[in-house]
Parts: C-alpha cells; sequence; structure tokens
C-alpha cells in the first residue's frame, strides 16, 4: 500500500496554472503602464529628449555611408565639399549636376562641379528630402544641417534656417542670371518657408519656392504623427508633448510664414503620406491661397492619388513631375 501510495501522481491544477498564468499578465500590464505614463513625465522633466525625437538627426540609414565618397552610392556625378557658415562649423554639401552633364562628370574634381553652374540650367536648393529629384535637369544641392550627417554642430531651428541661408547666398554668388529655386521636403518645408520668409524680409525672393509633404506648424505635425497615437487623446497631450516642442524654440511655423511670402509657390502632397498627413498639406495650401503677400503669385496644389503609392517621399517617382515644374 506504501509504494502504491508513494508512486501516486494527482491531476495537475488548472486552476492553479490559470491563475499563474493570470498574475503574469497583470505583471505585464502594470509594467506597460508604467512604461506609458512615464514617458511623458520624463519627456515634460527633459524637454531635449522631444527635441531629439523631433530632428531625428541621430537616425542614419544606411548607417555605414561615407558621405565624403557619392559614388559610393552610385553618385558618380554628384561632388561632396564642406562650407563654414560659421567659423569653425563645417557642414557637408552634396552639388548634383543635370541629366545631361552626368557623362561628362565622371572622375571630375570640385573645380569642374563649381564650374558648372555657369551653364544654362537652373538650380535647385533642396532642403532634406530625397535626392530623386537629381534625374531632373536641374543642378541639385542638398546639405547636411549642422548636426546632421557628417556635419559639425547640434541641430536647432534657428542653425538650420541660417545654414540654409547661408548655402542659397554662396548659390547667388556663383550664378549669374538662372533661376534658383528653394525646395523643401518635409522638415525640411519648414526650414524652407522659414527662408524665403527672410529673404523677401530682405527684398530678394527665390524664383519659387517648392513644398514637398509640407505641414502647417509643428505642434499640428507631431499631433497627427503616427507616433503620436497613443498618446493623442490622453489629457494633458498639449502640456506633456507639444508644449516641450515649444520649449526647445522649434515651431517651424509655416501657416505664419506664407503669409509674408512673395514668390511662387507649389506644393507636392501624396494622399497616401503616412508620415506628413495629407490633410496639413491641404490646409497650408488653403492659407496660402488667401494670403495678401502671395496675391499675383501662382500659388498650386498638386495632389497625387493614393493608388499611385507615393507615400511620404516617392513623389520623385512621378514621370508627370517635369511638367509640374514647368
Amino acid at each position: 500500500p506504501n509504494s502504491t501510495n508513494s508512486s501516486f501522481t494527482s491531476e495537475p491544477d488548472w486552476t492553479g496554472t490559470g491563475l499563474g498564468l493570470a498574475g503574469k499578465l497583470k505583471r505585464l500590464l502594470l509594467w506597460i503602464l508604467v512604461v506609458y505614463i512615464s514617458i511623458p513625465l520624463i519627456i515634460k522633466l527633459c524637454p531635449s529628449i522631444q527635441a531629439k525625437l523631433v530632428f531625428l538627426n541621430f537616425v542614419r540609414i544606411p548607417y555605414f555611408i561615407d558621405l565624403k565618397h557619392p559614388s559610393d552610392q552610385g553618385l558618380n556625378h554628384t561632388c561632396n565639399f564642406y562650407l563654414e557658415p560659421e567659423v569653425g562649423l563645417k557642414i557637408g554639401v552634396w552639388h548634383t549636376v543635370p541629366a545631361q552633364m552626368w557623362k561628362e562628370a565622371q572622375g571630375k574634381e570640385g573645380n569642374w562641379y563649381d564650374s558648372t553652374f555657369s551653364s544654362n540650367h537652373p538650380v535647385i536648393l533642396y532642403l532634406h528630402g530625397n535626392a530623386g529629384t537629381s534625374s531632373l535637369g536641374y543642378h541639385v544641392v542638398t546639405f547636411d544641417y549642422r548636426g546632421w550627417g557628417d556635419s559639425d554642430g547640434s541641430p536647432s531651428e534657428e542653425g538650420m534656417t541660417s545654414d540654409a541661408l547661408f548655402i542659397y547666398d554662396w548659390l547667388k554668388q556663383r550664378l549669374d542670371k538662372m533661376p534658383l529655386f528653394i525646395w523643401g521636403h518635409s522638415l525640411g518645408t519648414g526650414v524652407a518657408t522659414n527662408l524665403v520668409r527672410r529673404l523677401c524680409d530682405r527684398g530678394s525672393p527665390p524664383d519659387a519656392l517648392i513644398l514637398e509633404s509640407p505641414f502647417t506648424n509643428i505642434r499640428e505635425e507631431a499631433k497627427s504623427h503616427p507616433f503620436s497615437m497613443v498618446y493623442r487623446y490622453l489629457p494633458g497631450f498639449d502640456w506633456f508633448f507639444l508644449d516641450a516642442i515649444t520649449a526647445n524654440n522649434i515651431r517651424f511655423a509655416s501657416d505664419e510664414n506664407v503669409n509674408h511670402i512673395s514668390c511662387p509657390v507649389l506644393i507636392l502632397h501624396a494622399e497616401d503620406d503616412g508620415v506628413v498627413p495629407f490633410h496639413l498639406g491641404k490646409k497650408l495650401y488653403k492659407i496660402a491661397s488667401q494670403s495678401k503677400s502671395l496675391s499675383g503669385h501662382k500659388v498650386h496644389f498638386v495632389p497625387f492619388s493614393s493608388s499611385l503609392a507615393y507615400k511620404h517621399k516617392f513623389i520623385y517617382r512621378s514621370p508627370e513631375l517635369p511638367n509640374i515644374l514647368r
């Protein structure tokens, strides 16, 4: 009998196991709740974290890329060089020549690229976006703002705008009578409207302003961004997150700037843009179209259907783009 009792195995306690699983789920949910609550508090206490989330200059994709050698990325018609907008502050610049010059550009050095600004091709100053526009018949000059890529310094709205103004003036010194357009993409549209407002204030507007996937201002964009979805309806969302952006002097108020701009404006936006919602680009267009300073200047909005799948950064693929820009 003793041996029988010692070898007896009871049935599993399924009820106990179920309670154990429920306990683990409660613990997991508690941790998720703690993290969910902690993030707004941390951002409120350390607003500089929110600035990093706005600029994302610490993210480089692909990571292992040598910006000094554009040819490594297949851009053997692009030259890399550095300029100093301020003493001791270097920013990296790329100059891509028009498609008609690609063959001639093979193996050329910086002096040759600099001399090509005298050619009969317009120039685009491109403020942070996809380099696909280089396939058009334009010189394209783009650069990394301070704190991005291999440029020195730390990012700020004022610093980014100052860098753009410096590059614009540098280009104007090299151009004769060829048009100079300013093209901003995404966050670069905020820089672009800041820049053009300053240029108009001093009486020297660019030939045109092109805004690709723009927003109205950084607060509205942050509230509409997919990353804000889990907190958007949290009581105090503005106080926790948006006020932290303002505390870093980050505004990118394109909706205000268009009331001080006096040059042709072209807005491009894909309906399926998941980063900067289409309705923000449409709203900016409506404000610009009613601007007194833009009265007498062409203000045009070009939507791209969701069926084209251009999303946030593939508008440059549109075969209609060259015709749109004319």
